[in-house]
């Protein structure tokens, strides 16, 4: 489903050029789910967003879904997340003037489906707010909000999850009954799931950890546990 060899990442700032990262390497089967973990400023968030080809590496191989990014244009790369992708941002990324149920059909829309608010509404009601639809993210809580975000991810049926700390903004309880439901939609739709998190107890429920420091895979050993297991 996923793999970067030599990947590179040099950004230019005022102090000089910053190595983002410094040649990743992963691979990451279909159908399997990783957390990724380390320190802040490890480029983590970059990685993610260099698989989901919102960032452009300066070198190296991202193959995503059989596809080789660096072939693809802006059209290209925005037809390749419409079709495979789906992304859980910490913040939610909700449309404000758009109701819970215009928001999840966003992404079907998008993709021509002529079923794409009935395709809403069943996502919606999986994540138990079929009775909120009408709602604006103003009129929802955090939790909900998040449960919207969900919905809206799965969607159009990708066949890989990017979620970057989807718990972040949530309170303990919250955040779990979130995770829970992560992990329940990826297991239903046999989704590949690439996690970002901080949680210890988050990422232990993936199948394997790959961990991150400066710019570099230093881990990435073979699964371990069954997707989606919760602790004892």
């Amino acid at each position: 489903m996923i793999l970067l060899d030599d990947v590179h990442l040099k950004l230019e700032s005022a102090a000089g050029p910053v190595n983002v990262l410094r040649g990743v390497n992963l691979r990451i089967e279909a159908g399997e789910t990783v957390s990724v973990v380390g320190p802040s400023g490890s480029g983590k968030t970059t990685m993610l967003m260099i698989v989901a080809g919102l960032e452009r590496p300066t070198s190296g191989l991202v193959a995503v879904d059989g596809h080789d990014l660096a072939t693809l244009d802006e059209d290209g790369l925005a037809l390749f997340r419409r079709r495979a992708v789906g992304i859980v941002f910490q913040n939610f990324h909700l449309v404000p003037t758009m109701t819970a149920l215009e928001n999840v059909a966003i992404p079907c829309e998008l993709a021509g489906r002529s079923d794409a608010f009935v395709r809403a509404r069943e996502g919606l009601e999986a994540v138990g707010l079929g009775h909120r639809l009408g709602h604006y993210p103003g009129q929802l809580s955090g939790g909900e909000q998040q449960r919207v975000a969900l919905a809206r991810a799965f969607a159009a049926g990708p066949r890989l999850l990017l979620a970057d700390e989807p718990t972040g903004n949530l309170d303990q309880a919250t955040g779990r009954a979130v995770i829970d439901l992560l992990f329940a939609l990826a297991e239903k739709n046999g989704t590949t799931l690439m996690l970002i998190t901080h949680d210890p107890a988050v990422g232990a429920r993936c199948g394997r950890e790959v961990r991150i420091a400066d710019g570099r895979v230093v881990a990435a050993p073979a699964a371990t546990r069954p997707r989606g297991a919760a602790l004892a």
